[in-house]
């Protein structure tokens, strides 16, 4: 459990910045671009653009592949996976919850407990 608190920590982190959200999402087609594609328009310099993709790769969320001049960056689709995953098993924690609260609101009155006097507590009178 740890493993993977601490995976998806690393994980959440490096999608915690716009400028790495932006290249993950450039990445999305599924197809490698290279590092100028990735970063161009960010406002960044090649060097920021170097750092941000290292926390990726750090993440094991891309992986970078050197060809000729170039370097490619391919995104790394099952850590984005292991992520939705993650969600959505808090989603289905998050529901069950919320059903078992709309069951016992949605409970006849009867079946809920008495409202609970506090100690020292005056009972309200009615204004006239």
């Amino acid at each position: 459990m740890v493993q993977l608190d601490q995976q998806m920590a690393t994980i959440f982190n490096a999608l915690g910045d716009p400028a790495r959200i932006e290249m993950v999402r450039r990445l999305s087609s599924g197809q490698p671009h290279p590092i100028s594609a990735v970063s161009s328009g960010l406002g960044i310099t090649r060097q920021g653009a170097r750092k941000h993709l290292q926390v990726l790769v750090d993440a094991k969320m891309v992986s970078l592949q050197p060809k000729g001049r170039d370097v490619y960056v391919h995104l790394a689709p099952e850590t984005l996976d292991a992520a939705k995953a993650f969600i959505a098993e808090l989603e289905r924690r998050w529901d069950a919850r919320l059903e078992a609260l709309r069951q016992f609101v949605e409970a006849a009155p009867e079946k809920r407990s008495p409202e609970r006097k506090q100690k020292g507590s005056k009972p309200k009178q009615k204004r006239s």
